[in-house]
């Protein structure tokens, strides 16, 4: 496996920090020969020398032996265990000198312990061919049943793999490993050896011991694992370190007399000995995370909306990765997670969202079938047989959906999981802190390309927006990736975040906005001029009856498809589900009952439920000319996709018509107007959380920027580059960061306003011009992944338009202060993002 360049920094550092150790461990040895009783702090000499004086925390083991400890913070996703293993064949290099020996591998979770057993243990997973390359083939993992000797920790690698108890006291299972033992009997003197026994003692003087006397003073030796264990000072590889920093689980690691600790944590508690942090933008840019985040809440809908928005869109994921596939041959099943708030089988109320209820909703989906959900709890476990066929990311495994509450916290590892859907009560704040890090692994580690498979997403409902990004943020905190809480998108407008600061125009410019209004489409209602609306103005005027489903009348239908599960939806909801496994369902869904179900699942593109079953039978009709029933029953799901695709199309076609016949007509007009809107004038001041702020590529303050200052994260790598272009341009005025959702949009024939990236005014060609502007630009960037969308040609488009009709002579005849100014609207794509600027600002 090619590790990633900040996996090879992180190492090069282990490695250094185990020279200096075992230098250090040397000098000591070397001083003992002359002086017995000389000691000094060698761990903390070598960390200084290794990390030019970091602050060091120093500790010893349960028998007064001083303990190398040091930890890697890698945020979630960055690969901790393939640095483990890695780090496991350091230490045995630089530090023990020699290939063989014991490792502890502690993990605070059962779903931690099964998923690392299970890599260990596959000789074909690249974790287990680390370990095989350490040790020269000789690795043998282990759990606390398993039965080993002396000789095997002499000539094999040996991971002895432990789950370390959360309990606040000692529990059977910890007690367990310090239980007599007949396996482990060679570690120990013979029981009548009393005089072994003492000076075994005499060296480790924790080892446990009977009750019973040998004799008058000694007492005999218990053969349990833990007393092999400290005979056998491990190195101890410590998951999630930051859990076992409470006073017994740090006792009863010490107490296994370690001769080092390796803690791995993407949030190390304040005491770790931090030798490596890792940031979130490293990951990000070694392709290692799915990012931007998200984010999907509406105030005005039922769970049910959540998650048929979120069911529509792993479709559409699973339809882009598809593609993908079909392109590269890389495999990739999108996964949508469902955090429910009740799952136990006596807790289904109709106050709560059950596990159950959201199977049944699920189940009455068209392109949902039963084997693709799985329920995760404490008490059902239906992942289990997943392992059976190679796992979650194997192709023959079908699981689509994943319920659960509680049970995948942290430590669940599957890049193919995209979709977080949160339905549990919206007071919960602990929803998205618990589960964000569950969607964020990018699959096989590395960037698609495809915008849609490189980003994750998250749908709730019902919750202040306020508190939701300080949710994801303190989510983001827990997975290691504070300096990337910028990356998540709001999909709606939201209240400001907490501490927020204000953010002031320039004085220079303040005279000068205050005649700045920028215009937009106005349609015309009794004697006043009002904004255009999409729902109220465009969508409402469509002729659905025009709706031209014929290109779907020859839609090529596939043999074969789902046989063994039939879906039944009435109209009363009712729902029926029948098993078939020796022919294909009749084709009784092309009847008026299921049209209506489908077309219910269709209504936020075609509003109108009787066109939208109207759309479906006519080419339900015109396939069932040609193929059998029977053929097209089975291609519902493709069918269903299909149509709705299409619907979008004749929805924005015939949308457009509607939009272009307005402004033809006059009742829309693109006009500035003295009527104080809030959107088209530019803000006096914003609140914005506190930042770091953003500066040209030289480092140097901006200078034009029409506020006192930006923070970084408003502006990406484009942006930040055209920023900056722009504030060394001679003739220009002043430039502004267009916030999206907040600032200055254009509403055209869809329902997406379009809120461009920048601002810009340019002074006027007179030298006495003073703080004045002629010419004004609404710009649009985007990168050289975005220039071929649909999207973008929306834009294009939609700006063309604009520039058009703001070069008409009345455009600003409402307001005298915009009358002989010039405005254009530009669309600037990254691959001649300079040209182009320079062409403008000419």
């Amino acid at each position: 496996m090619v590790l990633k360049e900040y996996q090879k920094r992180t190492l090069d550092l282990v490695q250094a920090y185990l020279q200096q150790l075992a230098k250090a461990r040397r000098n000591l040895e070397k001083t003992r020969q002359i002086d017995p009783e000389m000691d000094f702090d060698w761990p903390s000499q070598a960390w200084e020398k290794a990390t030019s004086g970091r602050w060091y925390q120093p500790r010893k083991n349960a028998i007064g032996e001083r303990l190398p400890t040091f930890c890697l913070k890698v945020p979630t996703g960055g690969g901790k265990t393939l640095l483990a293993t890695r780090v496991i064949d350091l230490v045995n290099t630089y530090y023990r000198s020699k290939r063989a020996g014991l490792v502890l591998w502690v993990v605070p979770t059962t779903q931690i312990y099964n998923q690392t057993l299970r890599a260990l243990k596959d000789r074909d997973h690249p974790y287990r061919q680390q370990l095989d390359l350490a040790s020269a083939g000789r690795t043998r993992i282990l759990e606390k049943t398993s039965k080993f000797g002396p000789r095997d920790v002499e000539e094999s690698l040996c991971i002895l793999l432990l789950m370390l108890p959360s309990a606040n006291r000692q529990t059977r299972a910890q007690l367990r490993i310090f239980r007599d033992s007949g396996g482990f009997t060679r570690f120990f003197p013979p029981e009548d050896d009393a005089e072994r026994h003492r000076e075994l003692l005499r060296q480790v003087p924790n080892l446990d011991t009977y009750e019973q006397r040998i004799g008058a003073h000694e007492s005999q030796l218990k053969t349990s694992l833990g007393n092999a264990l400290r005979l056998l000072r491990p190195l101890i590889l410590l998951d999630e370190g930051h859990k076992a920093y409470g006073e017994l689980a740090r006792s009863t690691l010490d107490g296994f007399n370690p001769s080092m600790i390796v803690e791995l944590s993407a949030t190390p508690r304040g005491e770790s000995n931090v030798l490596v942090e890792i940031s979130g933008r490293e990951l990000l840019a070694e392709e290692m995370i799915k990012l931007d985040l998200h984010i999907a809440n509406s105030a005005n809908r039922s769970w049910q909306d959540t998650l048929l928005a979120s069911i529509e869109h792993r479709k559409f994921l699973e339809k882009k990765a598809r593609t993908y596939e079909a392109k590269t041959g890389t495999y990739i099943r999108p996964i949508c997670l469902v955090q429910v708030e009740r799952t136990g089988n006596d807790q289904r109320h109709a106050k709560f969202v059950h596990a159950e209820d959201v199977r049944d909703y699920l189940l009455q989906h068209p392109d949902v079938r039963a084997e693709h959900i799985a329920i995760k709890t404490s008490q059902k476990d239906e992942l289990r047989e997943v392992d059976e066929i190679g796992g979650l990311q194997s192709r023959e495994c079908p699981i689509r959906f994943i319920i659960t509450k509680q049970a995948l916290q942290e430590g669940w590892d599957c890049a193919f999981a995209y979709v977080l859907t949160i339905l549990t009560n919206p007071s919960s704040r602990s929803a998205l802190t618990q589960l964000v890090g569950r969607i964020l692994r990018q699959p096989h580690a590395r960037k698609t390309h495809v915008n849609w498979l490189d980003e994750s997403y998250v749908f709730c409902f019902q919750r202040r927006g306020a508190d939701l990004l300080a949710a994801v943020r303190q989510g983001f905190g827990k997975e290691g990736l504070k300096d990337l809480r910028g990356k998540v998108i709001r999909e709606e407008e939201m209240p400001e975040a907490s501490k927020p600061i204000t953010i002031r125009q320039r004085r220079r410019y303040q005279q000068a906005t205050r005649d700045l209004v920028l215009p937009a489409f106005m349609i015309k209602d009794g004697r006043e001029w009002r904004l255009v609306h999409y729902e109220a103005d465009i969508l409402s005027r469509v002729a659905w009856s025009e709706l031209d489903m014929k290109p779907l009348y020859g839609l090529p239908l596939a043999d074969g498809g789902p046989r063994s599960m039939e879906l039944r939806a009435n109209l009363d909801d009712a729902q029926e589900l029948s098993r078939n496994s020796e022919k294909a369902p009749e084709a009784r869904w092309g009847t008026s009952a299921d049209r209506c179900f489908a077309a219910k699942h269709l209504l936020d593109v075609v509003p109108n439920p009787w066109w939208g079953s109207e759309a479906m039978r006519q080419v339900l009709a015109a396939l069932q000319k040609k193929h059998s029933a029977s053929r097209v029953a089975e291609n519902y799901s493709y069918l269903l996709g299909e149509i709705r695709q299409h619907l979008e199309k004749e929805r924005d076609r015939l949308s457009q018509r509607v939009f272009s016949a307005l402004l033809e007509a006059g009742t829309i007009r693109f006009l500035v107007v003295a009527e104080d809107l809030e959107f088209n004038r530019l803000p006096r001041s914003i609140k914005a959380a506190e930042g770091k702020q953003a500066n040209r590529e030289d480092g140097s303050q901006y200078q034009l920027n029409l506020l006192e200052r930006t923070n970084e994260e408003e502006l990406n790598g484009l942006e930040n580059k055209v920023a900056t272009y722009l504030d060394q341009q001679e003739r220009l005025f002043f430039w502004y960061r267009n916030r999206a959702r907040k600032d200055y949009y254009v509403q055209g024939w869809k329902r997406g306003r379009i809120y461009a990236d920048f601002i810009v005014t340019l002074r006027p060609d007179e030298p006495d011009a003073g703080d004045k502007f002629h010419t004004v630009f609404v710009m649009e960037t985007k990168g050289i992944h975005l220039e071929r969308f649909s999207d973008t040609d929306y834009k294009r488009e939609m700006f063309a338009i604009c520039s058009q009709h703001a070069r008409r002579k009345d455009w600003a005849k409402f307001v005298p202060a915009m009358q002989g100014k010039v405005m254009r609207f530009e669309v600037v794509d990254e691959r001649e993002w300079q040209q182009k600027l320079h062409s403008m600002l000419a």
